[in-house]
């Protein structure tokens, strides 16, 4: 039987993509410490494959950016859910994400861009998806995907 996050990734029709070890950056792409999981920075990838090259307000509309955010949170939770063991009911609320939106100068939709990676925290996990968040415009990101995303989870 699915697990209640596991479950609800069902009931709305959400396939985690497989997670990616770091190509470049000398580091872990999550970190359990105590009762909180780190994980960092993920790009719009799907299964290996980057995906949404290009920059918000140039080469992708304000939807197209929410999409690729939702994408890159989709990349952080199946960090977390190697991180984990593969139980993501482990996670007790999210507390954080930052999100890096690739964009033209006078894109300033920054946080309806990064709303996409949001949304999805709070349609699986509930009142215990709600955040607090950082969306902050950046002139260039590795690889020039639209969007990188970072959480931060507690956890049982």
């Amino acid at each position: 039987m699915a697990s209640g996050i596991e479950a609800r990734l069902t009931e709305l029709g959400i396939e985690l993509p497989e997670p990616q070890l770091p190509t470049v950056a000398k580091i872990l792409p999550a970190l359990v410490v105590e009762r909180t999981l780190y994980v960092s920075g993920q790009v719009t990838t799907w299964n290996g494959e980057l995906r949404y090259i290009g920059k918000v307000g140039r080469e992708f509309n304000l939807d197209e950016g929410r999409a690729a955010a939702r994408l890159s949170a989709l990349n952080v939770l199946a960090q977390a859910k190697q991180a984990l063991d593969g139980d993501l009911d482990r996670i007790a609320r999210v507390v954080n994400l930052r999100g890096f939106v690739n964009a033209m100068p006078d894109f300033t939709d920054i946080p309806a861009v990064v709303n996409g990676a949001s949304e999805l925290m709070i349609d699986l996990f509930g009142e215990s998806g709600r955040h607090t968040r950082t969306a902050v415009g950046v002139a260039v990101m590795p690889f020039d995907v639209a969007i990188e995303v970072e959480a931060v989870f507690t956890i049982d």
